[in-house]
């Protein structure tokens, strides 16, 4: 079984302060800013940063070339519907106006026998 070692205060302010000069050591250690190895990181950022900015700026021209094209398909397709609804009303109408001259030619037929009766019927009687 271990055995506790209780710390008193004077144990944990050494600790304390050595903790606080091994954080300075390993910041006095870090390179200079003009350190070649600093400088080869800072540029395979820029061109890691570079090369996601491109990349971003492929997939937002890539999706508005897709929503351009979506758009005219779907301006087309409306004109095709458009187009289709205007040809049938024409062929309505066009029935319509068939129909209309059938039923006038057909009264036109009916009042030339009823004439043609009438006519009759007066040189019969005179």
């Amino acid at each position: 079984m271990a055995i506790y070692k209780e710390r008193n205060f004077a144990d944990r302010r050494q600790a304390a302060n050595e903790a606080k000069k091994a954080l300075l050591e390993k910041f006095k250690a870090r390179p200079a800013a003009d350190d070649p190895a600093v400088l080869a990181r800072q540029a395979e950022r820029k061109a890691a940063a570079e090369a996601r900015a491109r990349r971003e700026a492929e997939r937002l021209a890539e999706k508005r070339q897709k929503a351009e094209q979506e758009e005219r398909e779907a301006a087309e397709r409306a004109a095709a519907a458009e187009a289709a609804a205007r040809a049938e009303a024409e062929e309505r109408e066009q029935s319509e106006k068939d129909l209309v001259a059938r039923l006038l030619a057909d009264e036109a037929a009916r009042k030339a026998k009823r004439d043609a009766r009438y006519a009759a019927r007066k040189a019969r009687q005179k």
